[in-house]
């Protein structure tokens, strides 16, 4: 692993983002986060134009520096540098794990889908430094015909992966449900809606890391 994960793994989908007033509402949830102690972000963008994404994450940048927040990119690799990002999360569809990994070189992140039922083939030998696994339960902000693996699931793949893997359970996980999913076997959950269309993110993400450390 290129840093320590924490147990909260926040995803900013930019679906929570007005349509006026969008860079002052990204500042402000920035500086918040901030604020809150956020040391890992995911910025996931699936329409946006390569302008729209670099806006956004100079943003972010700016307001979440590299010393202390390390900030990962959804899809776009191609993106990562002129970002000023840390990484790129990558799933099937994108650049392979081993792809993101030539381009971006060896200090960046690199996440990938890692299974849901079971692992997928040959994923422990691609070099990822974690492996997200879900859906876990049932989702709103991510698209997907596969099936909540729950709990369950998630042990199961644990038991696939063995003891080192960081697994990144995502998918429907709530604060209630968080302690069992890591008891279950994930390394660290992560969290879109629960957090990002709270009243006050910032305040949500505290109280997370507040019950899971």
């Amino acid at each position: 692993m290129p840093f320590f994960f924490p147990k909260v793994y926040p995803i900013l989908d930019s679906g929570v983002f007005p349509e006026v007033g969008r860079a002052e509402f990204l500042r402000r949830l920035a500086g918040e986060l901030a604020e809150a102690g956020v040391t890992l972000l995911e910025y996931r963008n699936k329409a946006g134009s390569d302008a729209e994404l670099l806006g956004d994450a100079a943003i972010l940048r700016a307001a979440l520096p590299a010393g202390t927040t390390k900030l990962v990119l959804d899809d776009r690799a191609d993106l990562v540098e002129r970002a000023g990002f840390d990484g790129v999360h990558v799933d099937a569809g994108d650049a392979t794990p081993a792809e993101a990994r030539r381009l971006l070189g060896p200090s960046k992140i690199v996440g990938t889908f890692g299974g849901s039922e079971a692992l997928v083939p040959g994923i422990l030998k691609e070099p990822a430094d974690y492996l997200s696994i879900g859906p876990i339960f049932p989702t709103t902000t991510k698209q997907t015909a596969k099936a909540p693996i729950g709990a369950a699931g998630v042990r199961r793949l644990r038991d696939q992966s063995g003891p080192n893997a960081v697994l990144v359970a995502v998918g429907g996980v709530t604060f209630e449900t968080a302690p069992e999913i890591l008891a279950a076997g994930a390394s660290v959950v992560g969290v879109s809606a629960a957090i990002f269309r709270a009243a006050d993110p910032a305040g949500e993400f505290r109280r997370w890391v507040a019950a899971l450390g």
